[in-house]
């Protein structure tokens, strides 16, 4: 069992905990993705790391700002993986007296009827400094947390490896395991029953090197099927092409060789995809990646983000590549993630709201070419028109202030379909039938200078035209002369 899985009936009982179970199936989210919309928490985090306590799910990040301004960690918790409760200040720099920077990737873990919250600081560059991983206990998941011993629990570097991002793992036997390191080294400890000081191995040794090929940092550990997955981060946590790569062993200390990477970037949805952790919703075999990225349209360091997206293994183990996938049922009754350009904007009782305003229009941050994008449509009037804006750059507010397409449903009974440059073209229009505050599904499939518009009907479309004036940008919603509200977006490559 680790601190991110709690699904072994046999680790709960050793832990003294009692393992969940499921009321019924209906209870257990099973998505393909983060449903109600990715990023799952408003803000800038990073490194997330996850735990099951009392029938919840807490994921405790790193707060991703200047390494001056680290000196606090939240932590966010949910029953059902859509509605998340923040808990500011779960740990500070004032609780700790030897830290007092660069708080990072906490990791969490519960034994012993306490609460234990692991964590590096200070950054140290070399073993003349003071700084490393600490641990820190509370009461309950939200804390307060205290530090645990006064001084950090490794404080040097070992075998090469920076200590910072560390894992703690939880064996079906008992033995706690923690994994972290980063300069490109990565070091395997045993931790004690108390879970503040170091045991060692049967070799009499204390820190064992399980570096494999190309690993950067933001070890990960877990457990499924009697195999222990190690998983890590490559390239520069700045970049774009931070990344996911994993390892199969037989053993909680390796050897662990790389088979490829599972998570990347994806230059239609989000770059800088790292540092995970994973949740395996407790007595299923439904897994979930945890992890931070970057928006496309941000380059800052510290502009990280909280998603989460179905991680799915192959018949062998192996695990298949993670699609970030774009969804958005708005049941976590908000819109982070989305920016409006005009209009009066809400998100509640499971769908996205705004007033009549003339071309009001709220988009995420994709770059998508070749997509299909579903939307359910429902206007507030028989005036106007309301739908869809894809393959869209440049948006401002007013009326045709974008670059792009824009697919609707009108008022008077017809579906349009036009682009806007600042002015608007029609390109072509058919008639379907429009019932205000009923729910029309609207599809659109653009592929290459290909456009289909589909209403109601998604076998057979109701438009069909070639324009390839605009060939890739954003995808979102937008109205004109009416109120309405939308659910169950989505964008998928094609």
């Amino acid at each position: 069992m680790s601190s991110k899985i709690v699904t072994s009936v046999l680790a709960a009982l050793l832990l003294g905990g009692v393992p969940a179970v499921t009321s019924s199936a209906a209870a257990v989210p099973d998505f393909s993705t983060a449903e109600a919309g990715n990023p799952i928490v408003d803000g800038w985090y990073a490194d997330p790391d996850v735990a099951y306590y009392d029938n919840k799910h807490w994921i405790f990040p790193t707060s991703s700002r200047p390494y001056d301004e680290q000196t606090y960690l939240d932590a966010f918790s949910s029953t059902d993986l859509v509605n998340w409760t923040k808990h500011p200040n779960v740990l500070t720099t004032a609780d700790v007296s030897w830290a007092r920077r660069a708080v990072w990737a906490p990791a969490p873990v519960q034994r012993n009827g306490k609460y234990y919250l692991y964590f590096g600081a200070n950054d140290i560059q070399s073993n003349s400094e003071l700084g490393g991983i600490g641990v820190a206990v509370a009461d309950r998941p939200e804390g307060p947390y205290r530090d645990a011993i006064g001084k950090p629990l490794i404080a040097q570097f070992v075998n090469g490896a920076q200590p910072i991002d560390q894992d703690v793992f939880i064996d079906d036997d008992g033995q706690a395991y923690m994994y972290y390191g980063g300069w490109g080294h990565s070091n395997v400890v045993k931790l004690n029953a108390d879970m503040t000081s170091l045991g060692r191995f049967a070799d009499g040794s204390t820190y064992k090197e399980i570096t494999p090929a190309n690993f950067t940092e933001g070890s990960q550990m877990f457990k499924r099927n009697g195999k222990y997955y190690f998983m890590w981060s490559e390239d520069g946590w700045t970049g774009p092409n931070y990344a996911v790569s994993y390892a199969i062993s037989d053993s909680p200390t390796g050897p662990f060789t790389k088979i490829s990477r599972v998570l990347s970037q994806d230059a239609s949805v989000a770059r800088g995809s790292g540092h995970n952790s994973v949740i395996n919703v407790p007595g299923t075999d439904i897994w979930y990646i945890v992890y931070h990225r970057r928006p496309l349209s941000r380059t800052g360091a510290n502009d990280r983000q909280i998603a989460y997206d179905r991680m799915t293994f192959n018949a062998d183990g192996t695990i298949q590549p993670v699609t970030m996938r774009v969804k958005d049922n708005f049941d976590d009754r908000n819109a982070v993630g989305w920016t409006t350009h005009g209009g009066t904007w809400s998100a509640s009782a499971g769908r996205y709201e705004t007033g009549a305003s003339f071309g009001g229009k709220s988009l995420l941050d994709t770059n998508f070419s070749n997509f299909v994008q579903d939307v359910d449509v429902i206007p507030r009037s028989a005036a106007g028109d309301s739908g869809v804006v894809f393959r869209a750059t440049g948006a401002a507010t007013g009326t045709d202030s974008y670059r792009g397409y824009y697919a609707g449903i009108t008022g008077t009974g017809r579906v349009v379909l036009g682009k806007a440059d600042n002015n608007w073209t029609q390109l072509a229009s058919a008639p379907v039938t429009v019932r205000p505050n009923t729910a029309h599904h609207l599809r659109v499939e653009a592929i290459g200078s290909s456009i289909k518009v589909f209403v109601g009907d998604m076998t057979t479309p109701k438009i069909t035209v070639t324009d390839s004036s605009f060939s890739s940008g954003a995808n979102g919603v937008r109205v004109f002369n009416t109120g309405a509200a939308f659910d169950g977006f989505a964008v998928a490559h094609r």
